[in-house]
């Protein structure tokens, strides 16, 4: 069954996660961006979301993790959540 490892930015608008996607970028660590800006409890550990395998995540999330390049940060994403930042640290 194949796995991604990913971290992700949650915030509250499309325009917000624009800001951050640039700031990233620009050169900004993900990790820092993570820690100040994300609504979800995940930012407090850089956006981590550990390993999963597909299905485990909205639909949404899963589309990206699952069939988008790895190491690149990837967004907005709209979920029912909010709009993330997705960076796919690997899959296997």
């Amino acid at each position: 069954m194949t796995t991604a490892t990913a971290r992700h930015i949650l915030v509250a608008t499309e325009e917000q996660c624009n800001d951050l996607k640039k700031q990233i970028a620009e050169g900004a660590d993900f990790a820092d961006i993570a820690k100040m800006h994300s609504t979800c409890p995940s930012g407090t550990g850089g956006g981590s979301l550990g390993s999963f395998t597909q299905g485990m995540m909205v639909p949404e999330f899963d589309q990206v993790c699952f069939k988008e390049d790895v190491g690149v940060v990837h967004g907005p994403v709209k979920t029912q959540f909010g709009y993330h930042l997705v960076e796919i640290l690997s899959r296997n």
